[in-house]
């Protein structure tokens, strides 16, 4: 994938600045940040006021987030026909056997440890 746009869902300082470093290393420079659930969801669908503001190639996603957890953001996701079928990587630190059930049953690209490294970045992208 050609400089994809890509959307960091991500609630962690440290976890977001690492991220978007190894992102960049790996020459993805088109990145938007979230910081919870719901700026992401309203970033993607929109809000009753205003349109989507972003439409990514592909979604890096945190599991615990404020507001919406990452797993209703990813069910939210594949239930609205413009983003069913957006390319979304879970990040997390959680090896809960429900984490990964729940991702596979809603079509995660992928669970990733964190924090994500450029090898990682190399082989996925």
């Amino acid at each position: 994938m050609n400089n994809p746009v890509v959307l960091l869902v991500e609630d962690s300082a440290d976890d977001e600045e690492l991220t978007v470093w190894a992102l960049r290393r790996v020459g993805v420079t088109r990145i938007a940040v979230a910081r919870d659930g719901a700026e992401a969801l309203a970033m993607l669908h929109g809000s009753p006021s205003s349109e989507p503001s972003i439409a990514p190639d592909l979604v890096f996603l945190d599991l615990r987030l404020p507001k919406i957890d990452g797993i209703e953001v990813l069910e939210r996701i594949r239930g609205d026909e413009r983003t069913r079928h957006l390319r979304v990587a879970i990040l997390t630190s959680s090896n809960d056997p429900r984490d990964v059930d729940d991702c596979a049953r809603l079509g995660a690209a992928a669970m990733i440890a964190k924090p994500l490294g450029v090898e990682t970045l190399e082989t996925f992208l």
